[in-house]
C-alpha cells in the first residue's frame, strides 16, 4: 500500500469501545460524546490505521435530550477533546486542514451531524452551527423529522417546506448537505434543490442489497452527475444475510463506482478504528440494544440482534489496509483506489468549503 494516499473516513467514530468508561454506556440508546474514549489506545490505533480524516456524528440524534442546547455542549465536548490532543487531532474547517493534517501526521476531526433536528424552526441556527465549525449536517436519521422523511418513514414523502428552507440555508452557509438515512423523496427532492453538490456520506447500493438504508442508482447517480460524493459503509446492510463480509464492502463500492464514475465514490464506514475485543461479551448486549432502538422506533430494516452492526473482518486498525488490498485484488488502479480512499472526498471538500 502506497503510504501517500489519503484515508478520508466521510462518517466514522473516534472511541475505544472496550474501555471501562465506553463500556458502561453501551446499553444506551444513543451514545453521547461524553461516553466516548479517546484515550492512548484510541489515538494509536487511528494513527496506525493511516486514518488522515474522519466525520465524526456530534450533537442529538436520537433520544431524550433537548436537540440545541445538547448539540451545543457536544461541540465543546469535542473542542475540549482536540484541545487536549494539539499534537494528534486537529478540527477540519477547510479541505486544506484536511492537507495540513495528512502532512503533519495528525487526524482531522470533522464536526458533523446525523439529524438536523437542532435547528428547531430557526434557520439562523444553521450559520451559528457552521460558526461553531459544523461542516456536515445530515438532514434526517431513520425516522421522519420536521425537515422531511428519513429511510424508515413509511409513507416516503419527501421535505417539508421547512426542510426546503434548511436545505438553502445549508448551502448558503457551505455546509455539506448529508443525505444519508434520508428517505428516498426526501433525497432525490434535496439533491435537485441544492445549489451545491451534496453527499451521502454511509450507505451501500440498493441495487446489491434491497434496504432502506440503502441508495438506489437514480439517487446514486443523480448525487454524482450534481458533483456530489457518496461513501459506501461497513455495515450488515452490504449483504441480504446481514453477515456482511468485507468482499461485500467491495461489491458496493464497484457497483457505485460504475453508477456514478470513479470521481463521486469514496468510504463511510460507520465505525471505529479500535476493535471490540471480547466479541462474545458484545454479541450479549446486542440484543438489548436491538431491541432498545426498535422499541424507540429509530432502528433500520436489517438490524437483527443476530448480527453485528459492523464488518467482521474489515475492522481495526488494518480495516483500510486489507480494503485497500481488496480493490488491487479486483483490478482496480492505483490512481481509482486513491480516490475512493481519500481523494474523492477531499476534491468535494474543496467544493463545498473551500
Amino acid at each position: 500500500m502506497s503510504t501517500d494516499y489519503m484515508i478520508i473516513n466521510a462518517l466514522g467514530i473516534l472511541d475505544n469501545p472496550n474501555a471501562e468508561h465506553s463500556l458502561a454506556a453501551a446499553h444506551k440508546l444513543s451514545q453521547d460524546s461524553d461516553d466516548l474514549t479517546i484515550d492512548a489506545r484510541t489515538i494509536a490505533d487511528a494513527h496506525a490505521s493511516g486514518l488522515t480524516a474522519v466525520n465524526i456524528t456530534l450533537g442529538y440524534t436520537l433520544g431524550d435530550a433537548e436537540p440545541y442546547p445538547h448539540t451545543l455542549h457536544e461541540i465543546e465536548v469535542w473542542d475540549r477533546i482536540i484541545a487536549d490532543h494539539p499534537g494528534d487531532l486537529v478540527k477540519v474547517l477547510t479541505a486544506d486542514d484536511i492537507r495540513a493534517a495528512h502532512r503533519d501526521r495528525r487526524v482531522g476531526i470533522i464536526y458533523g451531524f446525523q439529524n438536523a433536528v437542532a435547528v428547531g424552526d430557526d434557520l439562523s441556527r444553521v450559520k451559528q452551527f457552521h460558526d461553531l465549525g459544523v461542516r456536515v449536517i445530515q438532514l434526517t436519521y431513520n425516522q421522519a423529522n420536521h425537515l422531511g422523511d428519513g429511510s424508515m418513514a413509511p409513507q416516503n414523502r419527501g421535505l417539508t417546506a421547512f426542510g426546503r428552507e434548511v436545505v438553502e440555508a445549508l448551502c448558503d452557509s457551505r455546509v455539506m448537505v448529508d443525505l444519508s438515512h434520508s428517505g428516498e423523496h426526501t433525497c432525490l427532492e434535496a439533491t435537485r434543490l441544492a445549489t451545491l453538490p451534496v453527499s451521502i456520506n454511509h450507505t451501500g447500493c440498493r441495487a446489491l442489497v434491497d434496504l432502506p438504508r440503502n441508495k438506489t442508482d437514480e439517487e446514486l447517480r443523480l448525487v454524482a452527475e450534481r458533483s456530489g460524493f457518496v461513501g459506501i459503509y461497513f455495515m450488515p446492510f452490504v449483504n441480504a444475510t446481514g453477515h456482511a463480509r468485507a468482499e461485500d464492502v467491495v461489491d458496493h463500492i464497484v457497483h457505485a463506482v460504475n453508477v456514478c464514475g470513479e470521481d463521486a465514490v469514496g468510504i463511510g464506514t460507520d465505525g471505529t478504528v479500535t476493535s471490540i475485543d471480547d466479541l462474545d461479551a458484545y454479541r450479549a448486549r446486542l440484543a438489548e440494544h436491538v431491541a432498545h432502538r426498535q422499541a424507540a422506533g429509530v432502528g433500520a430494516a436489517g438490524e437483527r440482534a443476530d448480527t453485528f452492526p459492523f464488518v467482521e473482518d474489515l475492522r481495526g486498525v488494518d480495516q483500510f489496509h486489507k480494503l485497500i488490498r481488496l480493490l488491487e485484488q479486483r483490478g482496480l488502479s492505483a490512481t481509482r483506489i486513491e480516490k475512493i480512499m481519500g481523494a474523492n472526498f477531499l476534491a468535494y471538500a474543496d467544493r463545498i468549503w473551500g
